[in-house]
């Protein structure tokens, strides 16, 4: 997994239609969603934080965030774009968010996983062992919000789905063009291979390179991802349809 997102660091931007925009949109979004559910927000922990998507958003909206990633080369360039955005609360580290409890400690009023990243966990005992460090890591009254593609709305099964990422992109007289191909598994839907191409055309020399990314994923149902945020201690967890480009899935721990 580490990998995948170690090869796809210096392109991660070209997957959004306007990563800066997408910054700024998602952290209203999530600022929204996180002020409509809980009391106390001030801190926030992403154990799932790529490049800064998020991290940086909510950075932006008065929040004190740390953040973390599985991924060497996406926090050094979460740094560097946090730098680029003038933002200085926002602390990284490297880390599994199987052991974000251990890595970070606890006490935090909110914690998230965005982007699809708890579907790149490929059992149900390891989401859950993620989603218990995660409950740890959370004062009591304190809230969980994950966001996963809505694989409840994705066709099961079959090999060579293409699913390309909007329009093309020009940045420094190079063309980018970004697509997923999906290989379902053929014995157990639940789980696809899927393979990131991101083709990069010089607009000059006409040349092309292409950048091939593989990495696999459980299409967990939002009625699974459900039942293991209660099994990890979470209360009220309630999946939100609308306000953020994926489906959310918020959770609260107990007071005590």
């Amino acid at each position: 997994m580490s990998n995948f997102y170690d090869q796809l660091s210096p392109f991660y931007h070209v997957i959004f239609e306007d990563w800066n925009k997408s910054i700024e949109r998602q952290g209203s979004q999530l600022n929204s969603i996180i002020q409509s559910n809980w009391s106390q927000h001030r801190k926030v922990l992403d154990v799932s934080c790529g490049i800064g998507t998020q991290a940086i958003g909510l950075s932006k909206n008065g929040y004190h965030v740390t953040a973390s990633d599985l991924s060497v080369n996406e926090i050094e360039r979460a740094k560097h774009e946090t730098q680029q955005h003038g933002q200085t609360n926002i602390s990284f580290s490297v880390c599994d968010m199987r052991t974000a409890f251990i890595h970070h400690g606890g006490n935090f009023d909110i914690v998230i996983s965005c982007d699809n990243s708890i579907p790149h966990l490929l059992t149900d005992d390891d989401i859950l062992v993620a989603l218990k460090q995660m409950y740890s890591c959370l004062r009591s009254g304190g809230g969980c919000l994950i966001t996963i593609r809505d694989y409840d709305q994705e066709q099961r099964g079959g090999k060579n789905i293409v699913k390309p990422y909007g329009k093309a992109k020009i940045e420094n007289n190079k063309r980018y063009i970004a697509l997923q191909v999906w290989d379902f598994d053929e014995t157990d839907t639940q789980y696809y291979d899927f393979t990131l191409y991101v083709i990069e055309e010089d607009l000059h020399s006409k040349e092309t390179i292409t950048h091939t990314m593989r990495s696999r994923y459980y299409a967990i149902s939002s009625e699974k991802l459900i039942k293991l945020m209660y099994e990890a201690g979470f209360e009220n967890v309630t999946r939100l349809n609308e306000g953020f480009y994926q489906p959310v899935f918020i959770g609260t721990r107990p007071f005590v």
